[in-house]
């Protein structure tokens, strides 16, 4: 089995509703999405996944959150835009794109600091 992963990031604020703290008020991150595949076998030139390719797909979705304010975005214009709910955002989009290509996706990562992050996967 071959685990692949890409990462990128993306600057944005946010606030979190009903949230009794500081994470209530306006706020901002520079998130980190780390995105990992599986794949069973390699195509014919040695390669399970293009690099490329799925960093393009993350990036699409993630061009959507750079620089706003999230609370303003669709989904979290309805859904908090915690860690967990951007994380499955992001794993559901993913998703759909993923479609086609011979690679299951295994977990989302969604870091709002070095320390904090979450990873999302259905099961």
């Amino acid at each position: 089995m071959y685990r692949i992963s890409v990462e990128q990031h993306f600057d944005a604020a946010h606030f979190l509703r009903g949230y009794q703290g500081k994470c209530e008020a306006l706020h901002g991150h520079r998130f980190r999405a780390v995105v990992k595949v599986k794949a069973s076998r390699l195509n014919d030139i040695g390669i399970a996944c293009d690099f490329v390719e799925l960093k393009r797909y993350l990036g699409d979705i993630l061009s959507r959150f750079d620089h706003t304010c999230l609370n303003d975005v669709p989904p979290f214009d309805k859904i908090n835009p915690s860690s967990e709910n951007i994380a499955s955002t992001i794993y559901n989009e993913l998703q759909t794109r993923l479609a086609g290509v011979p690679v299951s996706l295994s977990c989302v990562e969604v870091w709002e600091s070095p320390q904090s992050g979450v990873a999302y996967s259905p099961d």
